[in-house]
């Protein structure tokens, strides 16, 4: 998400479950900090039917001329999930009675950021809140998928193909990037697949309807009043046409998914038009996601890590993000690279991620795999490019197989497993069915002190355990 819809809700992505904001919106950046990428990731993928019909349905406000299938679901008219005053269906509705002036009351940040009346009057007429957008803002699905299920969608041969056909139809533009940023053309060739299946699924809201009703409803006001005021300043200096930007609910939009904060910060015009269409311009496009990488920090000619094997009986208090070791220092606790390969360079720094625990996988992932984090926030996103990146350069699949044979708990299952850490001491943080950091640490205590691997993995044999200890 070359927008990164910030970090607003942190992306929570346990060690095998991706956060439930991951799967049902694919907004995983409109639900982190500000940071500075797309948006769409697997919200795309399933973009055919991925909204659950809502229940006891009220009438949606009529949408915005050209809004496309934004009101194609209505508003559920039901109190969000995450209990903020603001998600309550009665601020909802008050909200909602208000948007008109809520838009016109920010016209003087406008003026300060140079954007003419008429262009404020002209692009905000029509506008209309989109009530949808609270229940996917607020959305806490039931299920998720596993980390092996993602990456079978999202890098299968079909995508490969595509990748592919793209890298060949735009080499000069892919050649004049890398030298201009030192960028590998293979990893943005990689996120123009995923974030948008090459510009097959990009998202119909209104960008500018979308934000303005974030801006105006709902418990992220600040945030999103940002991204619409930058969305006025882009229509209005010229560099894309409102019909052009039409995307994710949260705002993303384009091929690679650009926030309209991140567009200001990472856009360029590569090809000397006068614009920055990251839309459909594969010049701008490209350039424009490189200049986003790079200025995260993109480390040029480096990977962004290995598949590894870990050895039996190892401490994966070590599989941790905030653990940097050098290769070398990881080969001498037994980690060795997958396929009996050597590491190109030892002195190289990495973190052990174990994303399915002791039975599956490991990962050392160095720089350019927190760069790829940045442009979304969560680890399953960011594996699955490093490695959509690598087969797309000729790379081979996965080494190690995973544990295939385990099932992703339920929400309500990864409730109760948090509530019955926390009776026996593990746990100190409020369950609410994500799981993060904290009650990752608390399995593996459960797990040390019951003989098992503490790899934080949590499985459904996990559970049992715990509700018969």
């Amino acid at each position: 998400m070359a927008g990164r819809a910030g970090k607003l809700l942190r992306a929570q992505t346990g060690a095998v479950i991706i956060a439930a904001a991951l799967l049902v919106s694919g907004e995983v950046r409109a639900q982190s900090a500000p940071s500075s990428g797309p948006l769409n990731f697997l919200g795309n993928l399933f973009s055919k039917g991925n909204e659950a019909a809502p229940a006891q349905p009220v009438s949606p406000a009529p949408s915005a001329p050209g809004s496309g299938s934004s009101a194609a679901l209505p508003w559920s008219g039901e109190d969000g999930a995450s209990g903020h005053p603001l998600m309550t269906a009665s601020a909802i509705r008050e909200a909602a009675a208000n948007f008109d002036n809520c838009v016109a009351s920010m016209w003087p940040d406008a003026a300060r950021r140079n954007i003419s009346q008429e262009s404020f009057q002209r692009f905000t007429t029509g506008l209309s809140p989109d009530l949808r957008i609270m229940d996917l803002l607020d959305a806490q699905p039931e299920f998720t998928k596993s980390i092996w299920d993602y990456l079978d969608i999202l890098v299968n041969d079909d995508r490969l193909a595509k990748g592919r056909e793209i890298l060949a139809k735009y080499k000069a533009q892919f050649d004049a990037t890398e030298k201009a940023y030192g960028v590998d053309r293979y990893t943005i060739a990689a996120i123009w697949g995923i974030e948008s299946n090459y510009s097959t699924q990009m998202g119909d809201r209104s960008v500018l309807n979308s934000t303005a009703t974030l801006a105006c409803i709902g418990r992220r006001q600040g945030y999103f009043k940002d991204e619409f005021l930058s969305a006025l300043e882009i229509l209005h200096h010229g560099d894309l046409r409102p019909e052009q930007m039409r995307g994710s609910w949260a705002g993303a939009f384009g091929p690679t998914q650009f926030m309209p904060t991140a567009f200001k910060r990472y856009a360029v015009d590569a090809d000397g038009d006068g614009r920055r269409d990251v839309v459909d311009d594969p010049a701008d496009l490209i350039a424009s996601t490189a200049n986003n990488l790079k200025k995260d920090g993109w480390q040029t000619g480096q990977t962004w890590g290995y598949e590894v094997v870990v050895p039996q009986g190892f401490d994966y208090i070590l599989a941790d993000r905030a653990k940097t070791m050098t290769i070398a220092q990881w080969e001498h606790l037994g980690i060795k690279r997958a396929g009996n390969q050597p590491f190109p360079q030892v002195t190289e720094k990495g973190y052990l991620l174990a994303p399915a625990g002791a039975e599956g996988p490991g990962f050392l992932m160095l720089q350019n795999f927190r760069v790829i984090m940045k442009y979304n926030p969560a680890e399953a996103y960011a594996l699955a490019i490093g490695h959509f990146a690598d087969r797309l350069r000729g790379g081979a699949p996965f080494v190690q197989p995973w544990p295939r044979q385990e099932r992703e708990l339920s929400r309500s299952e990864r409730l109760e497993l948090q509530q019955l850490l926390a009776q026996r001491g593990f746990y100190r943080g409020t369950p609410d069915g994500q799981f993060g950091g904290e009650t990752r640490q608390a399995l593996r205590s459960f797990q040390a002190s019951i003989g098992a691997p503490a790899d934080g993995f949590a499985s459904a044999g996990v559970l049992e355990r715990l509700r018969g200890h």
